[in-house]
């Protein structure tokens, strides 16, 4: 609690660093910030084209869901590689809690994450297709969920990439196997009733705490079927896990940041 209360205490850095994360992600471009928006509807639509070859049915909202919800955690991993180890001048001559600096990385793709929800939820309301009711109602839990899930990883890699320079590599290569593992540009009633996995390999794949997250995006949106319960219990389980695991491994090493970069 101590940490958290003088986290606030830096409130002002912590927005001046969300601020220019948001600012830097888009220096130069064109269109700036409308990249945000842009880039989960391309990548939607060559998911989707290669799927309509791959002959399973996978509806676009669904697709989009799932799009947006890998987008966030992979900025999130992806940001968190240069998080600390990318300010080796301000570490070293500044004091402040440096959970701030993972923490900033996090909060700034969250705004990006929930501006492109507020883009799915705006087509599915023209579309006719958005769950209203206690199921969209269920929506900022799954956020909040899915950001304690990404902090936690965040604040692991952070503080890996401060003392393993090949953290970036190997990010990369996990994070390509994961999305593969995880439902995101197939229906998890593909697996679950297509018979093409028998019950104890779902399950296991069920441990994986994206697949509860991205069936209960699809769930609270656009009304699809709700998560296994094992699912459910991972996603439940794993993101404060993940959380707990990422503050201990961040406070006990950051002390000496400063002597490795």
């Amino acid at each position: 609690m101590s940490l958290w209360r003088e986290v606030v205490t830096k409130r002002g850095l912590l927005g001046t660093l969300v601020s220019r994360n948001l600012k830097i992600r888009y220096q130069g471009s064109a269109i700036g910030f409308l990249w945000t928006l842009l880039n989960p509807l391309f990548m939607a639509l060559i998911y989707w084209i290669f799927i309509r070859f791959m002959k399973f049915a996978m509806d676009p909202f669904s697709l989009l869901a799932g799009v947006l919800s890998w987008q966030f955690l992979t900025m999130c991993c992806g940001d968190a590689v240069n998080s600390v180890a990318g300010h080796p001048n301000l570490v070293k001559k500044v004091y402040f809690p440096r959970i701030i600096l993972p923490l900033s990385t996090v909060l700034a793709n969250l705004l990006n994450f929930l501006l492109s929800l507020l883009v799915l939820i705006a087509l599915a309301i023209i579309a006719g297709r958005l769950a209203w009711g206690e199921a969209l109602a269920a929506l900022p839990a799954v956020v909040l969920l899915q950001t304690i899930f990404c902090l936690g990883l965040t604040l692991i890699i952070s503080c890996s990439s401060v003392y393993f320079r090949d953290t970036e590599h190997i990010i990369q290569v996990l994070l390509m196997a994961w999305f593969f593992m995880s439902p995101v540009v197939y229906p998890m009633e593909l697996l679950s009733r297509g018979g093409v996995m028998p019950a104890w390999l779902l399950g296991v794949y069920s441990l994986n705490p994206m697949v509860g997250l991205i069936t209960s995006y699809r769930a609270s949106i656009l009304h699809g079927p709700a998560p296994e319960w094992i699912a459910a219990a991972a996603s439940l389980l794993l993101a404060p896990l993940a959380l707990v695991a990422g503050l201990r491994v961040f406070m006990r090493h950051e002390p000496d940041f400063a002597d490795e970069l």
